[in-house]
């Protein structure tokens, strides 16, 4: 039975496990690269003045860091999206469990499931790991960060490693999202399935609260700190503050939504549609603005850093430090901006139905895909208030320690490719999946949803 199951399941949310799996190939790919840099440039052969060269400049360490950092994102951008997946199948679920599926079945087709998407977007991205390897470390040796006569091989620990991260964690977050789910009585499965799970659940609350505490007191005690140790302490005080805002969601995000979407709801009736639908479903939205938070406020923060001392001091500091910063955010820009996507995706695919419905009573195409456009809009600036607020608050002692001023200096060209690009991002996530439903018959989507 669980194999029809897990099959039946991915035959109806293609697109949510297609996400899953763009999200693991990335994943596999960033942790494959940076475990294959880490062993060329920490590997036996070297010669002394390699060594002696690689430790001055701290390669070695800034490997590990790199590597650490992507497979921590990388934990959680798999565990994200297939979270979600697994969350838009509990209509389902319910159902298999109503006719008599017992718990343990659902949690092993939900395990199956994430096996067929992740276990080939491992090893497919195991071999991509090696191109952008091969790009990192030959960009690290341009940079005088690594003596040339270092050479570079594509490691076989890689392999375990990526399986481990996006396989391991994949089947691990699907079962957990499913347990609670699977447990419940098959009608009260079935009611929570179509009205929505309702609280954020006994351990959220708390631990988001702390999660906001604990930035709060990690960003104070930075302040006390020299300016080069506050600056590598500040991911900590993002990871915080997205953290609290994760498992608040709603709480936090649903208000700052409220406010963005009462602006935007004065332009005209799509606009007003779109905000009804934001204002509707939360804890939805809420799910794709907080990796666009961590996109925002961890790309204004590390630019904000450089941008401010070559401001006040003339310097941004050593070019082949600065150029491993970009090359670190936008790495993490990229794993928060799949995750975005991914949801944005699934959220826009899960609403087929009433977009066929909204065209099966008169509403025309261009209406609904301008309603999705103010949609995206209304998370965007959702999005950059809350991350420029998380950079402020994170940015404000670094800042008043090092140059006596707590407000950072970003050129007005840098703000606007930030705002351009969430824009680019969350209109693309969203207009894509609803054009593919305007496309198709929406009586035919009514009854197939």
């Amino acid at each position: 039975m669980r194999t029809g199951l897990a099959a039946a399941a991915l035959r109806a949310h293609r697109p949510a496990f297609v996400g899953t799996a763009v999200a693991a190939l990335f994943a596999a790919c960033v942790v494959s690269a940076a475990t294959s840099v880490l062993v060329a440039t920490g590997s036996d052969a070297l010669s002394p003045a390699a060594r002696h060269a690689l430790s001055a400049n701290g390669v070695g360490d800034m490997a590990a860091v790199m590597l650490i950092g992507s497979i921590y994102l990388s934990i959680f951008v798999v565990a994200s999206t297939m979270g979600t997946a697994v969350t838009q199948q509990h209509r389902e679920l319910a159902l298999v469990r109503a006719v008599g599926a017992r718990p343990r079945q659902v949690r092993r087709a939900v395990a199956a499931q994430a096996l067929a998407a992740a276990v080939p977007a491992a090893l497919a991205g195991f071999g991509l790991g090696g191109v952008l390897g091969r790009v990192w470390f030959d960009a690290m040796v341009t940079h005088g960060l690594v003596p040339a006569g270092v050479t570079f091989s594509v490691s076989w620990v890689a392999l375990p490693v990526c399986l481990a991260v996006a396989v391991v964690t994949s089947a691990l977050a699907g079962v957990l999202c499913s347990l609670r789910f699977s447990l419940l009585r098959p009608a009260s499965a079935l009611a929570e399935a179509e009205s929505g799970r309702r609280g954020l659940g006994p351990l959220r609350a708390p631990l988001g609260l702390v999660a906001l505490a604990g930035g709060c007191v990690v960003a104070a005690l930075l302040a006390e700190q020299p300016a080069e140790e506050a600056g590598q302490g500040a991911f900590l005080v993002l990871l915080l503050f997205c953290a609290g805002m994760g498992l608040l969601g709603p709480r936090i995000i649903g208000p700052a939504a409220w406010l963005v979407s009462a602006v935007v709801g004065r332009f005209g009736p799509s606009a007003r549609l779109a905000m009804l639908n934001v204002r509707s479903q939360p804890r939805r939205f809420a799910a794709a603005v907080v990796p666009l938070v961590l996109v925002v406020g961890f790309g204004l923060t590390k630019i904000a850093m450089h941008t401010t001392a070559q401001h006040h001091t003339g310097s941004a500091g050593r070019s082949s430090e600065v150029w491993l910063d970009y090359i670190g955010t936008s790495l993490y820009a990229g794993f928060a901006a799949i995750a975005a996507a991914n949801t944005l995706a699934m959220i826009s695919f899960e609403r087929r139905r009433d977009l066929a419905l909204l065209r099966v009573v008169g509403t025309q195409r261009a209406q609904i895909g301008v309603m999705a456009l103010w949609e995206g809009a209304v998370v965007t600036l959702t999005a950059l208030l809350l991350g420029g607020v998380t950079a402020l608050v994170t940015l404000a002692p670094i800042l008043s320690t090092a140059f006596g001023s707590p407000l950072p200096y970003l050129p007005w060209t840098f703000l606007a490719g930030v705002a351009g690009g969430t824009l680019l991002l969350t209109v693309g996530a969203t207009m894509v999946p609803v054009g593919a439903v305007l496309r198709r018959c929406a009586i035919t989507v009514v009854r197939a949803a």
